[in-house]
């Protein structure tokens, strides 16, 4: 893809309105540095010199879509803790439209709590208790779905695997979706096997790929130390999933290989990572999923959306934490290319 190619999609990210469904979670960042090993444990003794708070999860996939988009909306559940209360605001601070959140006393916030020490993260503690949507709350999703999306110009469909994403909340939005016409992206989980007939794209990671059509760790090993272009298992994971999800796009990220991308009707295509220095991937599969939609939404092709999406991910790889990155990082990155 040309620079002016690129240039002209991302001028046209900024007026598209996307929303983000999904499970949404709590990141705190304790940074710090290690001297010594503690007297009590042969562990580290963290002297902690600050705290970050951070939306995760779905929430995250929202926050790295503001510096592009104008129009950001989110919808997820959380507790009425003192968790759920930071993470709503920390969302409103962030420009991200809240109205669609739900609120349950039933509920506890999930937290991610990761403490970083010398660039390596040390140890997380994650606080959740995971609790299946209710059909009370996907009637009222589905209804703030119904009430909104005329507006927009896409939805993507976050599955962390945490309860919120169920087949009943998927048969119900994706059809008042498609009837909008908007882009309809997922990034699923692998342990929460769902049917996405009638969605635009779906974005699994290699583990959940294979994991999807039944295949074992030894064969994913195994075509992780292949040429992705050549890799006749892989090839044959990613047309298995365009047949049996129905859906247009299957895009596969192969972490530092990259990404494939299988079209219906079209040769699978390798777009090899733009990462030079990885630090974190902490979210990295949030920025790719982000992306490439809104490229998609401002008419992008399959390839090009993909494109933008490697070189979004290979800048955020780069940071520590679930880090986003700015329109000025992205052009530069194409740039250097």
């Amino acid at each position: 893809m040309s620079l002016s190619r690129f240039t002209e999609l991302i001028d046209g990210f900024h007026d598209k309105r996307i929303l983000v469904l999904g499970d949404v979670m709590l990141d705190r960042f304790l940074w710090g540095g290690v001297s010594r090993i503690s007297p009590e444990a042969p562990v580290p003794v963290v002297r902690v010199r600050k705290e970050s708070i951070y939306p995760g999860g779905a929430a995250n996939v929202a926050r790295n879509l503001v510096p592009f988009a104008d129009g950001v909306q989110m919808v997820g559940v959380i507790g009425m803790d003192d968790n759920g209360a930071t993470l709503l605001k920390t969302l409103e601070d962030g420009g991200i439209k809240t109205d669609g959140m739900l609120r349950d006393e039933n509920y506890s916030t999930i937290t991610k709590t990761r403490v970083i020490a010398r660039q390596q993260q040390v140890v997380r503690f994650d606080h959740e208790k995971r609790a299946h949507i209710t059909p009370a709350q996907i009637a009222e999703v589905t209804k703030f779905v119904e009430s909104r999306a005329d507006g927009l110009d896409g939805m993507i469909i976050e599955d962390y695997g945490k309860g919120f994403v169920v087949q009943d909340l998927v048969d119900a939005v994706v059809p008042v979706a498609r009837e909008a016409g908007l882009i309809i992206t997922v990034d699923p989980s692998a342990g929460n096997r769902l049917d996405w007939q009638g969605v635009t794209a779906v974005k699994p990671n290699r583990f959940e790929a294979f994991r999807e059509i039944g295949l074992s760790e030894e064969a994913e090993g195994e075509s992780s130390g292949q040429d992705p272009a050549r890799d006749p298992v892989l090839r044959e994971v990613g047309e298995t999933l365009l047949k049996n999800w129905g859906t247009e796009t299957v895009q596969i990220t192969l972490g530092e290989q990259g990404m494939m991308l299988f079209e219906r009707g079209k040769a699978p295509h390798h777009i090899p990572t733009k990462a030079v220095d990885v630090f974190d991937v902490s979210g990295a599969g949030d920025t790719a999923i982000a992306l490439f939609t809104l490229a998609l939404t401002a008419g992008a092709t399959p390839v090009e959306a993909a494109e933008i999406s490697n070189h979004a991910s290979g800048v955020v790889v780069g940071k520590l934490g679930t880090a986003t990155l700015s329109l000025e990082e992205l052009l530069e990155s194409m740039r250097e290319d």
